[in-house]
């Protein structure tokens, strides 16, 4: 499809900018119903309007992070090395800047941050490693020390997923999708800004998911606390997403600790939502699934506030470029109180 043709089919299926509630006809695949997954968290939409469109040769898909930055604006990262800048009401792709480690290869990019700067902070799970790019995302400013654990000891294919900005932003923080090899539980590592305003590792914390199930994505929510995405696969089945509110207060620091397990204090994790509860809006699926909504999702960010302090969260799913997988956002509101 065209850059013309993409931009006319979500202009149909355009995001309220005060909302984000997906918007437009059928043949868009997008809702405007809505409905409670739990007392905590209702869903407000879905758009299957980028799936398997391209936009200037760059095929639109393997979406694997999401991020906005002060003014509004949103970023969706391909684990394929793509860099998108994405209309904020409508999602119809405005840029896309291709990514390169400093030999000029592919990225395997997972997690994304928009820094004070407007510079973008990128992980990939080769390393695993985390990059500074410029706002072009041409140019590679930086790249972050990571410790040798994590590198010596990542699961292939199973390391930097998550990447996201405490508030105050002072403090970045990436999550391993599985436990490093010895440990039962994921680690979450931080980092902590210089005066230079680069970063430097920090404290780490472990965080226990729920049996068969990694983290797909982590997301700083204004209050201090995570909103961790934990995402599985059964075939035949279809995906398990569960959306948890995490404390890292009282959880204990294990950057010096060789192997974390029960014994460890752990950040503590609350249930706000296992999206298979969510109503399915009327969205279509490609393979079993629990709930047709739900799909591979990767991908999260909070978009703004609603009443009584709420908070909006913009959802994508990687495709993976497959037939049976679609490229989804979604988009959910969890209470403030």
């Amino acid at each position: 499809m065209s850059r013309r043709s993409v931009r006319s089919v979500l202009a149909l299926a355009a995001l309220s900018a005060a909302c984000l509630t997906v918007s437009g006809p059928a043949s868009a695949a997008a809702s405007t119903a809505t409905g409670n997954c739990s007392p905590s968290v209702s869903v407000t939409g879905y758009s299957d309007a980028l799936d398997k469109t391209t936009y200037d040769g760059t095929f639109v898909g393997n979406i694997s992070a999401l991020a906005t930055d002060r003014g509004g604006r949103l970023a969706a990262l391909s684990d394929r090395s793509a860099l998108f800048g994405l209309d904020r009401k409508t999602l119809a792709p405005r840029s896309v800047a291709p990514l390169a480690d400093e030999k000029g290869a592919a990225l395997d990019s997972e997690g994304l941050v928009v820094d004070r700067d407007g510079t973008y902070l990128v992980t990939s799970e080769t390393e695993p490693s985390i990059r500074r790019y410029d706002r072009s995302g041409a140019r590679i400013l930086d790249r972050l020390p990571v410790p040798a654990a994590l590198q010596e000891r990542a699961r292939t294919n199973a390391s930097f997923e998550g990447l996201t900005l405490l508030p105050g932003g002072r403090t970045l923080l990436a999550s391993m999708e599985s436990p490093l090899t010895g440990d039962e539980v994921n680690r979450l590592q931080t980092w902590r800004r210089t005066p230079t305003g680069s970063f430097a590792p920090a404290a780490q914390y472990g965080y226990r998911t729920d049996p068969n199930l990694g983290i797909s994505e982590v997301t700083a929510a204004p209050d201090g606390r995570l909103l961790v995405l934990e995402r599985g696969f059964t075939a035949g089945v279809g995906n398990t997403v569960r959306l948890y509110a995490a404390d890292l207060r009282g959880a204990a620091d294990t950057a010096g600790t060789d192997t974390i397990g029960s014994g460890t204090r752990l950040a503590h994790k609350t249930l706000l939502a296992d999206l298979a509860h969510c109503p399915s809006l009327g969205a279509p699926a490609h393979q079993p699934q629990p709930n047709p909504l739900l799909d591979n999702i990767e991908a999260m960010t909070v978009t703004g506030r609603g009443p009584h302090g709420a908070l909006r969260l913009l959802l994508a799913s990687d495709d993976n470029q497959s037939a049976n997988q679609i490229t989804r956002f979604c988009s959910l509101t969890v209470s403030g109180r």
